[in-house]
């Protein structure tokens, strides 16, 4: 193992510039690793393993440059800045790590930790979204004032935050990438979870773009609210829930079947409706008809 370099450079990046460093007195110090703990209201829940142990390898070649950011918390510290660091040097087995210690309360703790990732891109979306109301629910910060501190819209938090209303399989799909935001906010139109969930994995199953998840979503919303007999409010929702569900079973089951998309779409007004079936070519359209025509009976 190389011999770590105590890389005390001044680029501490999102937090602060080496002027600012110099200007407010503050210093650099040298803190034992194992008196440094995560930060409870870390916005980051995801972190890298293979990024993680690319960084440690960099670390003990040539040190930590970037110092992190941290305040007191009793006898230990308690990061404010600097996680991913802090875990790599773990991995690179430093004893001690450089930071500057700062006197934060919990807001601007959180605050700092959430700028940092979301200038660097590090967070995904659900952990944005997450953040942005602990932002609201714990300290009581409106939208306008949380879009100012991220430096974003008062529009795109308010959108981010609209996610946690997902179900929760569905907030997995957004996390791990498998779905885009874009996507989970298309899918919040609809307010059944288990067809929620049905529709993101037909989503992932067929790639399918945000526009066709609109698409998607409208045909879905119809089958719902087409008109049914019943006279109870709350039992008609039900069944036509699962009215829709079923079609997107059957949908699903034929793509299976002729190994291409298919749409099953229902008119609201008169109870009928189509399966579409998509080709990509006549030589498609030839063997799907292929294996209609093997499947009928005469």
């Amino acid at each position: 193992m190389a011999t770590p370099k105590k890389g005390l450079g001044m680029g501490l990046g999102a937090l602060m510039s080496s002027n600012d460093i110099e200007a407010s007195g503050n210093k650099i110090h040298e803190v034992d690793i194992n008196k440094i703990n995560p930060n409870k209201n870390q916005p980051r829940t995801n972190f890298d393993e293979n990024s993680l142990r690319e960084l440690a390898d960099s670390i003990e070649e040539i040190g930590i440059i970037q110092p992190l950011v941290v305040k007191k918390s009793g006898e230990f510290y308690e990061i404010v800045a600097g996680e991913r660091r802090w875990r790599a040097a773990r991995m690179a087995a430093l004893r001690k790590v450089p930071v500057i210690i700062k006197e934060y309360d919990d807001l601007k703790t959180l605050e700092a930790a959430l700028i940092e990732n979301v200038q660097r891109e590090d967070l995904n979306p659900m952990e944005e979204a997450y953040t942005y109301v602990k932002f609201s629910e714990e300290f009581n910060l409106s939208q306008d004032e949380i879009a100012k501190k991220v430096g974003k819209s008062r529009s795109a938090v308010a959108n981010a935050m609209r996610l946690v209303n997902l179900d929760l399989r569905v907030q997995t799909f957004v996390k791990e990438g498998k779905i885009s935001n874009g996507h989970g906010r298309t899918l919040l139109g609809i307010e059944d979870k288990e067809l929620q969930f049905d529709l993101a994995e037909k989503i992932i199953d067929d790639g399918l773009s945000v526009r066709q998840t609109e698409e998607l979503v409208k045909t879905a919303i119809e089958n719902i609210n087409k008109p049914k007999e019943e006279t109870n409010t709350a039992e008609k929702v039900s069944v036509n829930s699962e009215v829709a569900r079923e079609c997107l079973r059957i949908s699903n089951e034929l793509k299976s079947i002729f190994g291409t998309k298919v749409n099953i779409k229902n008119n609201k007004n008169k109870g009928n409706g189509k399966i579409e079936i998509e080709y990509s070519s006549i030589d498609d359209l030839d063997r799907i008809v292929g294996m209609i025509k093997e499947k009928m009976i005469y």
